[in-house]
């Protein structure tokens, strides 16, 4: 964008979007959305599940059409914008349509508080990289067949070769919404006990789930985060899902997903440098998301 391109802004900073701008802007984060939600929208309208991509959906609340909304996020205000002018937590003057950040702040406050908490602790903390995934193998720890979550799909190792490699490692998990999915079983082996009230102080950037999470941080702070934001955080966890699978006890080669058998050394080793990868892909947008929501300040 040139200099006689770039937006005007006001006194106050915000930045000023002609309708040109922003409606090409808007068509093109749906374009984006569209193209790369296409697989899960016709497996849903044809009742067929998946089980690495339906999580990115299931577990994470944000259906298609949602990640479709477009909003700037807070510091630009949009001109001539109904449907932005009548949507929540904006407030519009002289035609432009910003974020309201205060009436924001009074109805999210809690969260946003959270939010902030979270991922300051988790930039700040040491990054552990020798979990190698067990979490997922400590969910069907010594669980009969119709209690996994993927009945569908068989154990790599079967039920008794799982249950040996969970029972002959240490389980690291600092992820209270990985751990408390672990089987009752499962729950005494693993060196920590997370809770809800433990999580800030035992998060930590190496966890995959935590690289995950961002997507769902950001998009519950829409839309005082730009959609787009937002979008790029749903690639990073819809990537990292991919390896949280394949590291996983279950058999999903005739999906095309190949097995990190991190029940081996070279398995261990593929794991920790995906893991590392997706950490240094998550603490630049963990940093985008803290700057983001200091604009609410």
């Amino acid at each position: 964008m040139t200099r006689a391109d770039a937006p005007d802004t006001d006194a106050a900073g915000v930045q000023l979007w002609e309708p040109a701008r922003w409606r090409d802007a808007q068509e093109r984060h749906r374009a984006r959305v569209d193209e790369i939600t296409a697989a899960a929208r016709a497996r849903s309208a044809a009742g067929v599940a998946h089980p690495v991509e339906d999580f990115l959906f299931t577990y994470y609340r944000m259906k298609p059409g949602q990640l479709r909304h477009w909003h700037p996020g807070a510091g630009v205000g949009l001109r001539d914008a109904p449907d932005h002018a009548a949507a929540r937590f904006y407030r519009t003057s002289g035609g432009v349509s910003t974020l309201d950040p205060a009436a924001f702040c009074a109805d999210r406050g809690a969260t946003l508080s959270l939010v902030r908490s979270l991922l300051t602790a988790t930039a700040a903390a040491t990054p552990q990289f020798g979990c190698f995934g067990l979490h997922e193998w400590a969910m069907v720890h010594r669980q009969t067949d119709d209690r996994r979550r993927h009945t569908a799909w068989p154990l790599r190792l079967g039920q008794a070769g799982t249950d040996e490699v969970v029972a002959g490692a240490q389980l690291r998990c600092t992820h209270f919404d990985a751990f408390r999915f672990f089987t009752p079983a499962a729950r005494p082996l693993n060196l920590l006990q997370p809770t809800v009230d433990s999580r800030v102080g035992l998060e930590q950037p190496g966890c995959l789930h935590a690289s995950m999470d961002l997507y769902k941080w950001a998009y519950k702070m829409l839309p005082a985060v730009s959609s787009e934001f937002v979008l790029t955080c749903f690639r990073l966890a819809r990537d990292v899902r991919e390896l949280d699978m394949r590291a996983s006890p279950y058999d999903l080669r005739d999906l095309g997903y190949v097995p990190v058998p991190i029940e081996t050394a070279a398995g261990k080793a593929e794991y920790v440098a995906g893991q590392r990868a997706f950490a240094a892909r998550a603490a630049v947008l963990r940093a985008e998301l803290l700057t983001a929501l200091s604009r609410l300040d």
